[in-house]
């Protein structure tokens, strides 16, 4: 199979979004984050409290921080975000939304939690929305971000609808028409 691009694929999704986590300390984490954000579409990367170390990001190969803009707030009252910009936190917590029954804002950042701990209670408070990922246990930020990512585009990018047997749509690639349009 190939692996050169199709023009216009993946399908865009609607509105923009950001992503970040609070007290990053791992540039590692940092990098595969903003590798698939910048592989998402992400109009901005953040980082609020983070250690110096985070600030390398060596892994990002794709150089995502040479194509969409890094914050990096001291603070969470340091924190400015676009206005009609939804803040949107990521923690295990009970009261929280499960992803998958999550709609996601037009507008969006998406904020994850340090390595080991949880999101701050200011930060926490000052989110318009807290979902969860469906996990048993917390996983790695990167592939959390990633996670949120993914369900964010898929549910809001036009792609086919999913057949009702295995596999895929008879045209790779191509978006079907619905009748009338």
């Amino acid at each position: 199979m190939s692996q050169t691009p199709v023009a216009n694929w993946p399908p865009a999704a609607r509105g923009y979004f950001g992503i970040g986590a609070e007290r990053m300390s791992k540039a590692l984490n940092l990098g595969n984050l903003m590798r698939s954000a910048h592989g998402f579409g992400a109009s901005f990367t953040f980082t609020i409290g983070a250690t110096y170390q985070a600030l390398e990001a060596r892994a990002d190969t794709s150089k995502g921080q040479w194509h969409l803009p890094h914050f990096n707030w001291v603070a969470v009252d340091e924190m400015a975000l676009p206005e009609g910009c939804k803040l949107v936190g990521v923690e295990l917590l009970d009261e929280a939304i499960d992803l998958p029954s999550f709609r996601h804002p037009m507008r969006a950042a998406y904020v994850l939690g340090p390595e080991q701990g949880s999101l701050s209670q200011g930060l926490t408070e000052r989110c318009d929305h807290i979902v969860r990922i469906p996990t048993r246990f917390c996983v790695n930020v990167a592939m959390a971000g990633a996670i949120v990512m993914y369900d964010r585009v898929r549910s809001m990018a036009r792609f086919a609808e999913r057949p009702i047997r295995d596999g895929g749509p008879k045209t790779v690639g191509a978006i079907p028409r619905r009748s009338g349009a």
